[in-house]
């Protein structure tokens, strides 16, 4: 592969995981606007606007790539279609309870939360493989625990962070941990538009349940022309394309490195748009996460 295709493909997933990073401040000012019923929108209202529109855009995406490609493209099966869908409610569940943790959290310290991916997956691999993980992935995550501490300004903020919203952000981890496995293993021969419109849609079917069980005041339709379609472009249309596109030509492993763009971004978006306080010991902590992502994912000789 050549260096001009690297150097594509580290661009387009370092836009995707910056179009990722920016996505909780937004669900944040959002959260703060009101619409013509004079209430604040609510997680159900933002979250089934993202849901929608993102499902529409990529209904259309199908559509064009079925007009262009014709009888060439890969028709998913019942089967695969079902294991989709089945993989999209936790896609569903990661957006709902990241949505909920940062309503009771900083953004800088949600996104933090959310990283926490990267021992679960080393968890998740060990209990699947039945195996140990190697030295390299246990010293990574102690240093996430470690950055973890210190990102989230563990010492100074025990009496001051929600707990609701560090049980939230652990759970939206955990849900998304399980979306980044079972996504790289299931119909891996099917396009990615048709992927992530059936994984999108099994998703779906878990908002719509939690909106119907939470949304106790009339649907403020508004949400969608005020931030849904920001959110669904943010969230669920343009970071899964220039990821699917760019991580064929970076590798995996370069790719996760270049993906972890998307802390240092939420972090940055959080303190200069939200105004959010974010100490040294905290860029610290973020500095080591990212360290450990690196390390998790080089190739070191012996």
């Amino acid at each position: 592969m050549t260096n001009n295709n690297i150097l594509k493909g580290v661009f387009l997933v370092g836009l995707g995981a910056t179009s990722y990073g920016m996505l909780a401040t937004f669900v944040k000012l959002a959260y703060h606007d009101k619409g013509s019923t004079g209430l604040p929108f609510t997680p159900a209202e933002v979250i089934s606007s993202q849901f929608i529109l993102g499902i529409i855009a990529i209904l259309v995406l199908n559509v064009i790539a079925k007009a262009k490609k014709g009888d060439s493209v890969v028709k998913a099966s019942k089967r695969e279609i079902m294991q989709l869908m089945v993989a999209g409610t936790s896609t569903g569940l990661t957006s709902i309870f990241y949505y909920l943790a940062v309503k009771f959290i900083p953004v800088s310290i949600g996104i933090v939360l959310l990283m926490q991916t990267v021992w679960m997956g080393v968890l998740l691999e060990m209990a699947l493989e039945k195996k140990w993980p190697s030295k390299i992935k246990v010293i990574a995550v102690f240093i996430v625990l470690l950055g973890t501490a210190l990102a989230t300004n563990l010492v100074n903020n025990t009496t001051q962070l929600d707990w609701r919203g560090i049980v939230l952000g652990l759970l939206a981890a955990a849900s998304f941990t399980t979306t980044m496995f079972t996504a790289n293993r299931i119909a891996i021969g099917v396009s990615s538009a048709q992927r992530s419109l059936y994984m999108l849609l099994g998703g779906a079917v878990v908002v719509f349940f939690f909106a119907v069980a939470t949304q106790v005041t009339p649907f403020n339709y508004d949400i969608f022309y005020k931030w849904g379609i920001l959110l669904a472009l943010f969230g669920t249309v343009i970071p899964p394309m220039l990821m699917n596109a760019g991580f064929p030509l970076t590798g995996i492993g370069l790719g996760s490195i270049v993906s972890a763009l998307e802390l240092p971004v939420s972090v940055m978006m959080a303190f200069f748009i939200l105004n959010e306080t974010v100490i040294p010991l905290q860029w610290l902590g973020i500095v080591l996460i990212i360290l450990a992502i690196v390390m998790m994912n080089v190739r070191f000789k012996k």
